[in-house]
């Protein structure tokens, strides 16, 4: 066993050596700006119209409707702003859930600040959106539906499909922020009636800082940043080209294992789950059991506060986290766990587990060994585990 255990790549993951090398010629070599006219320049920018080519065959597109971004949040903001920017005389309310990532969110809230109007659904216990809600909620003035693919915290998988035929029929654009879900699950964007799609090369054992967004034919979206004529004018900025090729490669490496992955993560992440709950009381297991990302875990543990139990896990070597690493430091408890009802003193208690192509059984039991003597230890030091359990030997 390594030094240390590895189970927050939902948050990061370690980028493959493949990955690194197919990126060095272009840290090293082919250093060349791809914009520019001579012969060198070109090798670049025929590497990056290979990877286009590539990513966009892996969600089912067209290499013209891919593009490259600084990452998720990047491409979500760009998504939202430009379909309310360039949609604007049709309407001003856009639907979202309350369990979307705060790139989405935050966003959502600029918009609001900015004249237009968000509806928010509700999730039930499990996370899920209604379908029959989320068709109530579109209004002739509805011009975008967001609903992220999987959720990064719980890791429950939306309907997308459904979802997407849902805003197709009434003539709604219809985004989603797949970055947890893009190469650890399908992903086709015709099939799934997707319009707009984010997502994040560092999720699936790619280089940070380089993303993609597909926006699908036709589409009004202009441009995010000015000064340059790069992405089709519509994203200035010298291209990431290093980045661009490691995050296509890694997309290969990724999808084209994908099934295997996903049947070993899920093999893992179930017996992580039934162990938790054969052998430590008091426990609640979030998400849906079934459509659930393969590698996510993620579970609450009753009279323990999730921070001191993340510090006492890394002192065993053990990195986890309590939700999105986006939102670490903050003393809020997570606003996933409070829109699928928990209440804040059972959420505080939640640990997120999320696993890797190298994540073994030998790692998930020792994982939940340690899981059992530290929140048996926690317990013991809290007077309110003492009172519950006073109260039910009364």
């Amino acid at each position: 066993m390594s030094e240390f255990i590895y189970l927050d790549n939902a948050a990061t993951t370690a980028v493959r050596p493949e990955v690194v090398e197919a990126m060095m010629p272009y840290l090293t070599e082919v250093y060349s700006n791809p914009s520019s006219v001579y012969s060198f320049a070109g090798k670049a920018k025929k590497a990056m119209e290979a990877a286009r080519e590539q990513i966009a065959g892996f969600v089912g597109a067209k290499p013209a409707e891919i593009y490259f971004t600084g990452g998720g949040s990047e491409s979500d903001n760009w998504a939202l702003k430009a379909v309310a920017e360039n949609y604007r005389e049709k309407g001003k309310h856009i639907i979202t859930s309350k369990i979307e990532h705060h790139a989405v969110l935050h966003t959502c809230q600029w918009l609001e600040k900015n004249g237009y109007e968000v509806t928010y659904l509700d999730v039930d216990e499990n996370g899920f959106i209604s379908l029959d809600e989320l068709e109530k909620a579109i209004r002739p003035d509805t011009i975008l539906i967001t609903i992220m693919f999987a959720n990064n915290e719980i890791g429950t998988i939306e309907p997308v499909k459904e979802i997407g035929g849902i805003a197709r029929k009434h003539g709604v654009l219809f985004h989603t922020d797949a970055v947890q879900a893009f190469a650890h699950v399908p992903v086709n964007v015709e099939e799934m009636n997707i319009d707009l799609l984010s997502a994040s090369g560092h999720k699936f054992y790619g280089p940070k800082g380089v993303g993609f967004l597909y926006i699908k034919n036709g589409l009004k979206t202009g441009a995010l940043i000015h000064g340059g004529a790069q992405e089709r004018s519509r994203r200035a900025g010298t291209h990431n080209v290093p980045g661009i090729v490691g995050m296509a490669k890694a997309a290969e490496l990724a999808i084209t294992g994908m099934e295997e992955t996903a049947k070993k993560e899920a093999e893992i992440r179930d017996h992580i789950i039934s162990r938790i709950q054969e052998e430590i009381p008091f426990v609640r297991v979030n998400g849906d059991r079934e459509k659930r990302l393969p590698g996510n875990v993620n579970v609450c543990f009753r009279f323990v506060e999730g921070e001191s139990l993340l510090i006492m896990l890394d002192q065993k070597g053990i990195c986890a986290s309590s939700g999105s690493a986006c939102t670490s430091g903050s003393l809020d408890p997570s606003h996933v766990l409070l829109a699928i009802g928990l209440p804040h003193e059972i959420a505080h208690g939640s640990v997120r587990l999320t696993l890797s192509d190298t994540t073994t059984m030998k790692e998930a039991d020792y994982v939940v060994d340690n899981l059992k003597v530290i929140v048996e230890r926690m317990r013991s030091m809290s007077p309110l585990y003492d009172d519950f359990i006073k109260r039910k030997e009364d």
